[in-house]
């Protein structure tokens, strides 16, 4: 099976990292060539609790257009550059090419539906932090328990077939995986847990650790989420709160370190953040719903403002 990443940043890199060990054969495709040379030359080293591993045999290029028709196509460029990017990619996915999104946020689905059927869509995510410190070089930050999941948007023969062996090249490679035949919930929760600390850590310049070990920091997050929660459970996720409130305190001493990428976007990068596929879109389901999302709301307009004023900040 011929898998293409198409965005191999940072969480790509990590993805490609589980899918070679796991034994596939993958083209991995970013603009960033000082990253694809390294690895064509001297392939990618994967560092991944304490462990430091070389893969090589990767395909790297900086343009879909170069790779050939692929069976399997995983989008891991931010969910605001999707339509930018596809038509691009579409000389790579033929009539029987599995369209994956696993990037973050809500409605990434729908997007790739304007583009292939949804009867060859798989959506889903990792949660997991990861990191890109130089080229050549990636970190993947795992948390416990199960790491990625996936499923169908609209499920068919193909779509579950390869969803059942993305699922075990996955595990294979050492991240535990699921392929669910109904992964909305999940997608949901993970789009609410982002909406609460990777915004907050974005505005207030922190890491998640000392974002929750301030009282402030926590009754910020915790409001995202509990507003995220009910846009979610009006949505058809079901209730998530109870789970937010009892990971609470795992998340803080386990991912205290971690450096959100949306904060990586705001502070270090300068570049447009996925804030309207996270806060903003539960702002926009809350106004379908009939739901008050004051808070997220208010980090919408926020982050929104700082990105477009980059050049002009004190």
């Amino acid at each position: 099976m011929k898998i293409a990443m198409i965005g191999s940043g940072a969480a790509g890199s990590v993805f490609a990292a589980y899918l070679k060990l796991g034994g596939a054969e993958l083209w991995l495709v970013d603009r960033y060539k000082a990253h694809m040379d390294k690895i064509a030359a001297d392939g990618l080293e994967f560092r991944e609790l304490g462990v430091t591993r070389l893969l090589t045999g990767f395909h790297t290029a900086e343009s879909a257009a170069d790779i050939g028709v692929m069976d399997v196509v995983i989008l891991m460029v931010k969910a605001t550059q999707t339509d930018g990017i596809m038509p691009s990619v579409m000389p790579c996915i033929g009539g029987n090419t599995v369209v994956v999104s696993l990037q973050n946020g809500i409605g990434n689905d729908l997007t790739l539906s304007k583009y292939v059927g949804a009867e060859r869509i798989l959506y889903g995510f990792g949660r997991i932090g990861t990191e890109l410190p130089a080229p050549g070089v990636c970190v993947g930050k795992p948390e416990s328990g199960v790491i990625m999941r996936f499923g169908p948007a609209e499920e068919s023969e193909l779509s579950r077939g390869v969803g059942l062996e993305l699922e075990r090249i996955f595990n294979a490679g050492g991240c535990c995986t699921r392929y669910e035949q109904n992964v909305k919930p999940f997608v949901w929760k993970k789009a609410v847990a982002n909406s609460g600390y990777n915004a907050a850590a974005a505005v207030l310049g922190l890491k998640v650790g000392p974002v929750l070990a301030d009282p402030a920091g926590t009754e910020l997050v915790k409001s995202l989420w509990a507003e995220g929660c009910a846009v979610a459970k009006a949505a058809g996720a079901g209730d998530l709160w109870p789970e937010f409130v009892e990971e609470l305190e795992a998340l803080r001493h386990g991912f205290g370190d971690y450096y959100p990428s949306m904060a990586q976007d705001v502070l270090l990068f300068k570049r447009q953040t996925e804030i309207m596929y996270l806060n903003g879109a539960i702002a926009e389901y809350g106004c379908r719903f009939g739901i008050p999302t004051p808070v997220n709301t208010a980090m919408t307009q926020i982050i929104s403002c700082i990105q477009a004023n980059y050049d002009k900040r004190i």
